[in-house]
């Protein structure tokens, strides 16, 4: 029985386990989202908590953000094997998640995976909005590109062109033969 053992064995040896979650750490921790199994982003939850909460206490104890706990840092450098990692944790996610209690990462269900069927789910920082800021910047940049390139296609297409038939209209007309004209009907 597992009485009091909490915590997936993810089909690994000890060393494996935690060389993987300290990978996944790492990766969530640079690129503030990963995705991954649900196994493997509930583990991670688990461990990058203890890690953020840690370099969080030792931020908020600390007078000069220049002087950080020496110990914080090799603590969660430990856990972590990466520097640009820890430098990372308590530059930027640290002082921003001072103020939230817990509960930094969120796991969000993606579906199957089409090889091997695994369920797969999308493990982000809370505070850290990578997907939705991306997105917000594409659509406007390609509504921008697209405004800038109507404006310089209209004035060359509008001589040589027929104009459109509004989409209202389009929808209306039945599928004829090449050879006959369409019928129009509102």
């Amino acid at each position: 029985m597992r009485h009091q053992n909490s915590g997936r064995k993810l089909n690994r040896t000890s060393s494996h386990r935690k060389a993987t979650l300290a990978a996944l750490c790492t990766a969530l921790i640079v690129h503030k989202r990963i995705k991954t199994t649900v196994a493997k982003a509930k583990e991670t939850r688990m461990f990058v908590e203890k890690i953020i909460t840690r370099a969080k206490n030792a931020v908020a104890t600390e007078s000069s953000p220049d002087k950080l706990n020496v110990s914080a840092r090799r603590e969660v450098f430990s856990a972590l094997r990466s520097k640009t990692a820890v430098s990372a944790l308590f530059k930027d996610i640290a002082p921003k998640v001072a103020a939230r209690p817990g509960g930094y990462t969120r796991v969000v269900k993606l579906g199957r995976r089409l090889g091997d069927g695994a369920e797969l789910a999308v493990l982000e920082l809370v505070d850290f909005n990578v997907g939705q800021e991306k997105a917000a910047a594409k659509t406007a940049k390609k509504s921008a590109s697209r405004k800038k390139s109507v404006s310089k296609t209209k004035k060359t297409t509008e001589i040589t062109t027929a104009p459109e038939i509004p989409e209202k209209i389009s929808k209306n007309i039945p599928e004829t033969n090449a050879g006959s004209p369409p019928v129009v009907t509102e």
